[in-house]
């Protein structure tokens, strides 16, 4: 039995295993097939339920390793809100306290994360997500049937998103379309309310209609951007992205010119018991 904990920003909630557990278990990692760990284990009506599966390599009081399996097996690259969700989960086993600085080696390369306690059980987390970058259309994108005049962007903010500009982001079917182009993050976004504002709902790669997504919001905040929907006298563009499960703010041109930061709550839910033999049960919460 190994113990998992359970993390959730704005409603987009992650477990978190740490594989020292393992290697203290004299057992290799390469011994379990972590996609159906995570399917089982992230199943809302079997499992405990998340969006995802995050393990965690330590590698020294500031760097660790951060892989991420989606609920449905495959892997990402990165996740804003699983960044900030892994941060916490380093933060809390250093019981620190003030503001700690970590370095996520994750599969979209270094991302370094600032983290702030606000009480015993949540943080704030600033995540450098780094450089938004263009990128060709999803295959099939045609078939989509996007109304031509529509603003269309593809880009990259360490994993593959699609941002589309609507009217009224509840009167789109974002899971019909988000399943017709599973291979990217599909987002729509309309402006407001507020200045400098949008409103943003998110079909994620792997994981379906979810509450949030960290690297979302940084690509609907960019595409905001270039469209007009918001704007800065400044270079610096703080941009806040209204989603189902919580509002994030995301700062364009930060911390340098031509990267964006992620700023949002990461909060500790709980931990349980959970079995790396099949099939991968997950036991009563540990309430630690």
């Amino acid at each position: 039995m190994m113990r998992v904990s359970k993390y959730d920003a704005w409603g987009n909630d992650f477990l978190v295993l740490d594989v020292a557990q393992l290697r203290n278990a004299g057992v290799e990692e390469v011994a379990f097939a972590w996609p159906e760990v995570s399917r089982a284990w992230c199943n809302r009506t079997s499992g405990v339920g998340a969006d995802g599966l995050l393990l965690l390599d330590r590698i020294d009081d500031v760097n660790a390793r951060m892989r991420l399996y989606n609920s449905d097996g495959s892997t990402a690259e990165m996740s804003g809100n699983g960044a900030r969700c892994f941060a916490h989960a380093l933060f809390r086993s250093d019981a620190a306290r003030g503001e700690r600085v970590y370095r996520l080696h994750t599969d979209a390369g270094v991302r370094e994360v600032t983290v702030g306690e606000r009480d015993s059980n949540s943080v704030v987390a600033t995540v450098d997500m780094g450089e938004v970058s263009s990128i060709d259309a999803p295959a099939n994108w045609a078939a989509i049937g996007a109304h031509p005049d529509r603003p269309v962007v593809h880009v990259s903010v360490g994993n593959p998103h699609t941002v589309v500009g609507v009217d009224d982001v509840d009167s789109v079917d974002i899971g019909q379309l988000g399943r017709q182009v599973p291979q990217v993050n599909l987002e729509i976004i309309a402006p407001g309310p507020g200045r400098n504002a949008i409103t943003m709902r998110v079909h994620e790669r792997g994981a379906g209609i979810t509450q949030a997504c960290g690297t979302g919001a940084c690509a609907s905040a960019w595409a905001a951007l270039r469209w007009g929907l918001v704007s800065s006298t400044t270079e610096r563009v703080e941009v806040t992205v209204h989603m189902l499960g919580g509002d994030a703010v995301v700062t364009l041109n930060a911390p340098e010119a031509g990267r964006v930061a992620l700023t949002g709550p990461a909060q500790y839910i709980d931990s349980y018991d959970a079995s790396l033999e099949a099939p991968y049960s997950v036991m009563a919460p540990r309430n630690t």
